[in-house]
């Protein structure tokens, strides 16, 4: 049930790191490392598809980088991770290949970009609103806050929401809200630090465009890196919020 406008939901999720969740700090870079690096072809091509399992837009980099690789098996590879991993800001390093030379490496290339603008024309189920993630730790690197971000918005595109562009009119907003069908949020993401070691991510979640407090949802986790507990918090707090708030496609 979604609750009345003047109360705050605090939900707190006890989270105790794995060994393999403290060392997710360095998976990307390493993935990424032996994708560039790997002598064999099959290594290749099973850091490819492991990178685009991930869910983690921060794999797109190097997984476009690699569609340069000499071997014709990681290029397919690649393509394949890329329609895995399902970011569409993959789309241009994947049509600048569609000419691709080896047949199987042009098809894949080419099923890739057919399914990441099938998923990126899918209906939405949700419009929202994203404010920029403030760091209330106050201690955390820039770069670390910019893709905390860019995973919470991926993962909100994941979890079926259309991402309203930025300085977006009242009137705009009820116009794209009345095509769509949907109902319309706006969130503010925050990290605080705990007491003791630790982080958690708090969602504030208003109305859209009318801006009507909704409530807030938090999410906590110590025992780890910064970078390790906002990989794991940002996907948990999206699933609290959309199920507290009931981000669904029904108005």
């Amino acid at each position: 049930m979604r609750l009345p406008p003047h109360s705050l939901l605090l939900l707190l999720l006890l989270f105790t790191p794995c060994v393999s969740l403290a060392q997710g700090d360095t998976r990307i870079s390493f993935l990424g490392r032996q994708l560039q690096q790997g002598k064999d072809p099959r290594s290749r091509s099973q850091a490819a598809l492991v990178l685009g399992a991930t869910e983690d837009p921060e794999a797109v980099a190097p997984l476009c980088g690699a569609l340069k690789d000499p071997s014709e098996l990681v290029r397919a590879a690649v393509a394949k991770a890329l329609a895995k991993l399902q970011e569409v800001s993959a789309l241009p390093c994947l049509e600048a290949h569609k000419t691709e030379p080896d047949a199987a490496v042009k098809t894949a290339v080419q099923e890739a970009v057919g399914s990441l603008k099938a998923y990126q024309s899918r209906p939405p189920r949700f419009y929202i609103v994203v404010d920029g993630m403030k760091d209330l730790t106050r201690t955390l690197p820039a770069e670390l806050v910019k893709a905390t971000e860019a995973r919470l918005r991926s993962r909100l595109v994941r979890r079926g929401a259309m991402l309203a562009p930025a300085k977006e009119s009242k009137s705009a907003a009820k116009g794209a809200l009345k095509k769509l069908g949907v109902s319309g949020y706006r969130i503010t993401p925050e990290v605080h630090a705990l007491e003791g070691g630790g982080l958690r991510v708090a969602i504030v979640c208003m109305s859209y465009p009318d801006l009507s407090l909704l409530g807030q949802v938090d999410v906590k986790a110590g025992g780890a890196q910064p970078a390790d507990l906002l990989k794991a918090l940002v996907p948990r707090a999206v699933e609290e919020a959309a199920e507290t708030f009931e981000w669904s496609n029904e108005t």
